[in-house]
C-alpha cells in the first residue's frame, strides 16, 4: 500500500490516504505513455497546410508560344510547377494526423502515469471540496491554502 498526503482544503494535514498496490503500475506501460502522449500532440496539430495544384492555379489554358521554331525551351502552359507563380509539385494538403490509441493501452497509460506521480509523492488528495459558491476567488484561496 502506497501512502499519499491527506488534507483538507485549509490545507492541513489529515492524515495519509492509502492506494491499492493492485492500482499501481510502474514494471510496465512507459510505451504506452508514449503512444499516449504523441497522439495527443499528433491530434493537436492543425494540418491545415496547403498549396494549389495545376488544376487550382488560375490562368488561361493558352500555350505561351508555339511548340517549334522559336529557340526556346517548349511550354505548354503556365500554370506548370516549373513557371513562377505556376503550382506546387507535389505541395502539403490539408489532412489528420490522428492516432488511434486502444482502450487498453490507453488504461494502462493512465495507470502508469497515475503510479509515477504517486511514486514520486506528487499526489495529494483533498478530503472535501466544499465550495459554497462557483466564485474563482474561493478556488484561488483553496489552491493558495494547499500550495498550487
Amino acid at each position: 500500500m502506497s501512502k499519499v498526503p491527506l488534507k483538507n482544503t485549509e490545507g492541513k494535514s489529515i492524515g495519509d490516504y492509502e492506494v491499492a498496490d493492485n492500482l499501481l503500475v510502474l514494471d510496465r506501460g512507459e510505451q504506452a505513455v508514449h503512444e499516449a502522449v504523441v497522439a495527443y500532440n499528433a491530434h493537436q496539430r492543425a494540418g491545415t497546410a496547403s498549396t494549389l495544384s495545376k488544376s487550382n492555379v488560375a490562368g488561361s489554358g493558352k500555350k505561351p508560344w508555339k511548340q517549334k521554331g522559336l529557340g526556346r525551351a517548349r511550354a505548354g502552359y503556365k500554370q506548370s510547377p516549373v513557371w513562377r507563380g505556376g503550382a506546387v509539385a507535389h505541395g502539403p494538403h490539408p489532412r489528420k494526423y490522428k492516432k488511434k490509441v486502444s482502450k487498453k493501452v490507453a488504461k494502462l497509460a493512465f495507470r502508469r502515469a497515475f503510479s509515477a506521480k504517486v511514486d514520486q509523492g506528487d499526489i495529494t488528495v483533498i478530503e472535501d471540496l466544499a465550495i459554497s459558491a462557483p466564485k474563482t476567488k474561493e478556488v484561488s484561496a483553496v489552491l493558495k491554502n494547499l500550495g498550487l
